[in-house]
């Protein structure tokens, strides 16, 4: 059977493959190398999108004076004897070049449904279809096409501005039920650079894996906010094709720019390294024996995630071992596969998506050595290393140790990794500790165990994903009131709770309090903490420590009471003071923790008066603000304004009259205020803007009686 490999795993070239098949691997892997050698060949046609200007010409001819399968680029303004010509023109040379045994590149737009329809139909048993989408900014395209000389299609100077804003206004992306076998979204020169490897290396006889690949934003018709640019270009008049004016926004014009999440994963999927056959020397043979087992008894505990092995070499013996033996089982390949490409990097370079990814960690879980454990602990920067420390100091062979990263974890933003699971192997190499001497019986038994508990561990994350309400996912827990969606406020009284709690409406007085099922969460977390290590931070008997799901500022933790009866703050009387004390003096060990990685940072430590959730919580928040989370009035006045109460003040209210002072939810209503200066602000982004550079220091009073939170020796 032949295997496809995924992202940019490529077959080896016929010579690499005749040298891997003459090593002594075994018979069913020498097979497997030569089926895929002797696979049914298929040709391709690749559709370029793109406006004018997004590198389509370039790209094909890149990869047509490197490549090893023959190619036909059909360019619409050259293909009637070197001049324009028509649709048609170019489905009959595309037709043409198939029969020849070429595989074809289809040089247009291409960029509405339309305009591709007639090129999908091509596609059949023996032609793929792929779509390669340029999707770079207006303004690259703009600037490359109103700058160039000499054209193909005589599109350029001031003129192409106008035709690229034109088009990008009626732009739709390719979806793959239009009929292609795979889409590739490019987003930057990198990108564009491994696309040009990923066809460069193809063979006669090799394909690609089906599917749609580097997507960040599918409802996205236009790129966020450049029709600001736009309206400065769309007016420019037709110029002679030898002009050459750049029409470009006047210096004081700013061009917003917004980052765009990954995009949401759609089946868990854990990368991992193969353990202990680098630097700790195990048997390749041996090893890849284990991975495979191992594999095959979780893959039905595991529902529909994926296992993916991961190498960076393209020779890698392992990823051939693994592959051949995998199939000899027949193992579902689209469950269980192997990758080529950095571990850190799988979903901006490869378009494969990964929730968990796998450390080949060392027993003192740091960042020392060099390999998979250097890179990652790189590429996830300090969140990883406090928050491995907040988990274990160290790691014995055979072990593991689940990681969830914090929101502001590069790894996490970049590539949408939400935990990082470290895994030690046994050791045959004798300039390492704890060397095993070439004990088999035993490393075999290590071995075993660290896959067993690598994979055990991922399925934790699987099942919490699936058991806990949707607007929780397996790193992080929910705050306060991310973005109630109208299904959510439906929810909201729907479902009666037998609990005392209540929420106080405007005009002050105590109404009956129902928990939607999301907001049931932190309770179920808080009862049973043990069924949730993968995101429980620090628990004891009274308290349970997790990260916010939707942090509103650069560090923010809740610490749950675990009291059943005490739902919020309005639950809360003279029998909870030791309860309160100890939340906050957790609190504030984490607010030491924070800052003595940043002491810059400021911190409030408070309550809602009105919980949306239940669970008696308490917020440890940094005062920057800083996060793509906080999107609106709501978000910033439930931390900014008396409806948060401060920790303190509520330890004083409930030991001097029983209970704390609530705020109404009406104050959540008012007007955007500067928490520094107290200045008003219209939007969000302009208050974000504001507080970014806002010279006044932080409330005085504020400080001196310890409401805020900083190290003595920083400024605020």
């Amino acid at each position: 059977m032949f295997i496809p490999l995924l992202g940019l795993e490529f077959i080896e070239n016929r010579k690499e493959r005749e040298r891997e098949t003459s090593s002594p691997i075994n018979n069913a892997s020498k097979m497997e190398m030569e089926t895929e050698v002797s696979a049914e060949k298929k040709e391709i046609v690749v559709l370029l999108v793109g406006p004018p200007g997004s590198g389509k010409s370039t790209f094909c001819e890149s990869v047509m004076k490197s490549s090893h399968r023959p190619w036909s680029r059909i360019c619409q303004d050259i293909i009637n004897n070197g001049k324009a010509g028509s649709k048609v023109q170019c489905l009959k040379m595309a037709i043409e070049s198939l029969k020849e045994g070429k595989s074809v590149f289809i040089d247009r737009c291409n960029l509405d449904r339309e305009q591709r329809s007639e090129f999908i139909k091509l596609g059949g048993p023996h032609v793929e279809v792929h779509a390669l989408v340029l999707e770079l900014s207006a303004q690259v395209c703009i600037s490359r096409s109103v700058k160039r000389s000499g054209h193909e299609g005589n599109l350029q100077g001031g003129r192409a501005a106008a035709v690229v804003n034109k088009m990008l206004r009626s732009k739709e992306l390719p979806k793959l039920n239009e009929g292609f076998s795979r889409i590739l979204f490019c987003y930057n020169d990198a990108d564009v650079e491994n696309a040009v490897k990923t066809y460069t290396m193809l063979g006669p006889m090799d394909t690609l894996p089906s599917g749609s690949f580097g997507l960040k934003n599918p409802d996205t018709k236009s790129q966020p906010r450049i029709m600001n640019f736009f309206k400065k270009v769309s007016a420019v008049p037709a110029a002679s094709s030898s002009s050459n004016e750049v029409t470009t926004p006047k210096a004081n014009e700013k061009i917003e720019i917004f980052r765009v999440s990954p995009a949401k994963l759609v089946v868990p999927t854990l990368a991992f390294p193969s353990i202990s056959t680098a630097d700790f020397q195990f048997d390749l043979d041996k090893a890849s024996d284990i991975i495979v087992e191992t594999a095959e008894a979780f893959l039905p505990k595991l529902g529909s995630a994926r296992l993916v092995l991961v190498d960076l070499s393209h020779g890698s013996k392992i990823l051939s071992l693994v592959k051949a033996k995998a199939s000899r089982k027949n193992i579902d390949s689209g469950r269980f596969f192997t990758f080529v490409g950095d571990i850190t990097k799988l979903h901006s370079q490869g378009g494969l998506h990964c929730n968990v990814i796998a450390n080949a960690a060392n027993w003192r879980l740091k960042s020392g050595g060099g390999g998979v454990n250097a890179a990652i602990f790189k590429a996830a920067g300090p969140d990883l290393e406090a928050a491995t420390r907040a988990r274990a100091n160290t790691l014995l062979p055979g072990k593991s140790v689940l990681v969830p990263l914090p929101s502001t974890c590069p790894l996490h933003n970049a590539e949408g990794i939400t935990h990082v699971i470290h895994v030690l192997g046994p050791n045959m190499n004798p300039n390492r500790p704890d060397c095993l001497n070439n004990d088999y019986t035993k490393g075999c038994k290590i071995l075993r165990e660290a896959y067993t508990s690598l994979f055990e561990g991922f399925l934790s994350t699987v099942q919490d994903q699936s058991k806990l309400p949707k607007r929780i996912n397996q790193a992080t827990v929910l705050d306060s009131g991310e973005e109630d969606s109208e299904r959510n406020k439906k929810f909201k009284g729907t479902i009666a709770s037998n609990t005392k709690s209540g929420s106080v409406d405007d005009s002050g007085k105590k109404r009956s309090k129902g928990w939607s099922s999301w907001a049931l969460a932190l309770h179920i977390i808080a009862m049973h903490p043990e069924k949730h290590e993968n995101i429980v931070l620090e628990s004891s008997d009274h308290i349970v420590v997790i990260n916010d799901q939707y942090p509103k500022a650069r560090k923010h933790v809740l610490v749950l009471a675990r009291e059943e009866s005490v739902d919020g703050l309005e639950d809360v009387g003279r029998e909870n003071i030791q309860l309160l004390e100890e939340m906050h003096n957790v609190g504030m060990k984490w607010v030491q923790r924070f800052q003595h990685e940043d002491p810059s940072l400021i911190f409030r430590l408070g309550y809602h008066s009105v919980p949306s959730m239940r669970q008696l919580h308490l917020h440890v928040i940094s005062q920057d603000f800083e996060s793509d989370h906080l999107k609106n009035k709501k978000h910033w006045n439930s931390f900014t304004t008396s409806f948060f109460r401060d920790s303190l003040d509520v330890l004083e209210e409930v030991k001097s009259q029983g209970k704390a002072n609530l705020e109404s939810e009406a104050v959540l209503k008012g007007e955007l205020r500067c928490n520094r200066c107290r200045s008003a602000h219209p939007t969000i982004p302009k208050l974000k803007s504001h507080i970014r550079t806002c010279p006044s220091p932080f409330p005085h009073h504020l400080l001196q009686t310890s409401r805020l939170l900083a190290r003595p020796d920083s400024s605020n």
